[in-house]
């Protein structure tokens, strides 16, 4: 029975396997199935009408997509470089928000310290806050072309490119262009740039401002025939100057060589605050730390280890060594100072300030700044204006309480002779007073 079942199997899988054929008609029977099959490929149906209509408007599309262009105007370039400032300033600004930090209950402003970090434009005078001002600078920059072209492509090429080391070979290239034209004003080679050649591709095209800089001298771009060549080649030429021209481009060569970044000046938002009890007390933006507000909440869940790491028996090196790694966590610190009536001047400085700088602060806000006066930091350590020692390695970092006093001799001869003032601040900071809450 078994087997009768299985003949019965093997002549049903026979029969469907379709009809026989010759073995010398192999080749034949598979051209004549090609053959088949490609003609019904051409035999496709044609598209529809509605179809057809939303291709051609497709392609209309297409066609009509403006391509990008290279932008030469200084019009163009400043939009280019807005748009493109504006998108990685919203780039930071995402990456330095994440979602998680949305689940981070965000203080209110009216009990900060300080609502931020700010800065100042040195060209324009605008207060603008970290993402604004790389954006800000570059476009106060590029207004000035229309005023002194040769000193806003000097700030460009010192401020538009990072990297310090191609922006020095840039300015020696060029410098050397320059002092080749002064010794042979009537050689027409050095008056020629080929922007094709090697040493303008590879260390001068590639810093930004550069040909704006050379355009300022008075360069005219010029297509040139080229010995043996057939098409003709992009060139910077300069017409022959007299000698006058030549001193003042030497003058603009000085210019470029002393050229400096054009940074944004941090704000120091000098604040008076009128006696109170809460001066030791610190409420700091997430703008003072380097720490995104996901790692400054972890910092704070480590916080309960530090009571058992300070329980154990650690070097004095292994404490200065964490106290180091600690402080390097903050870009900047708020300094209070409080004055013999109580009253306090607050202040914004870089961690990395030294002390002749925030001296220079408090100095700059008394009345009578040319008396000598002495600050006192948190635990009574005298600190000297003299010393060229950042505030953070002074441990005045992110925040700290500083107490001003008079020197007491030059003190003790004003009040004999009358002269001293009955205010200590000036009257600006007195004018816009304030309570700590």
């Amino acid at each position: 029975m078994k087997k009768f079942f299985e003949d019965i199997k093997k002549d049903m899988k026979f029969k469907s396997a379709g009809p026989g054929k010759k073995l010398t008609e192999a080749s034949s029977s598979k051209a004549e199935v090609v053959q088949s099959s490609s003609g019904s490929k051409q035999n496709r149906n044609a598209p529809s009408e509605g179809a057809q209509r939303a291709g051609a408007a497709a392609l209309a599309r297409i066609e009509q997509h403006p391509r990008p262009k290279v932008h030469t105007s200084q019009d163009a370039i400043r939009n280019q470089v807005k748009r493109e400032l504006e998108t990685a300033a919203l780039a930071d600004k995402e990456r330095s928000n994440p979602e998680e930090e949305s689940k981070v209950v965000e203080k209110d402003l009216s009990c900060l310290s300080v609502s931020g970090v700010y800065f100042t434009c040195p060209l324009t005078g605008a207060t603008l806050t970290k993402s604004e001002r790389e954006v800000h600078i570059k476009e106060a920059i590029l207004m000035r072309f229309e005023e002194d072209a040769v000193e806003a492509s000097v700030m460009m090429v010192h401020t538009f490119n990072k990297d310090r080391e191609k922006v020095k070979a840039a300015v020696d290239i060029m410098s050397k262009y320059i002092e080749n034209i002064c010794k042979n004003p009537t050689e027409e080679k050095y008056r020629k740039i080929k922007l094709s050649n090697k040493v303008y591709q590879e260390k001068v095209r590639c810093v930004d401002g550069c040909r704006e800089f050379l355009e300022a001298l008075g360069f005219t771009s010029i297509l040139l025939p080229v010995e043996g060549q057939e098409e003709e080649e992009e060139f910077l030429v300069l017409l022959e100057h007299g000698p006058d021209a030549l001193e003042l481009m030497k003058e603009r060569r000085d210019r470029l060589q002393r050229g400096e970044p054009v940074r944004a000046q941090l704000d120091r938002q000098p604040q008076a605050f009128r006696p109170s009890p809460h001066g030791q007390r610190f409420e700091l933006p997430p703008d003072f730390y380097k720490l995104s507000a996901e790692e400054l909440k972890r910092e704070q869940q480590q916080r309960s280890e530090l009571v058992e790491k300070n329980a154990m028996m650690r070097t004095k090196a292994m404490r200065e060594k964490e106290e180091q790694r600690e402080r390097r966590k903050y870009n900047y610190t708020l300094l209070r100072i409080r004055f013999p009536d109580g009253s306090l001047l607050q202040g914004t400085f870089y961690a990395w300030d030294r002390l002749p700088v925030l001296f220079s602060f408090v100095r700059d806000s008394l009345v009578d700044g040319w008396q000598p006066f002495e600050l006192l930091a948190p635990g009574g350590q005298k600190l000297t204006e003299s010393e060229e020692v950042a505030l953070a390695e002074c441990h005045l970092v992110p925040a700290a309480l500083l107490t001003f006093c008079w020197d007491a001799a030059v003190q003790a001869d004003v009040t004999a002779a009358g002269g001293a003032s009955s205010e200590i601040l000036k009257a600006e900071l007195l004018e816009a007073i304030r309570t700590l809450s």
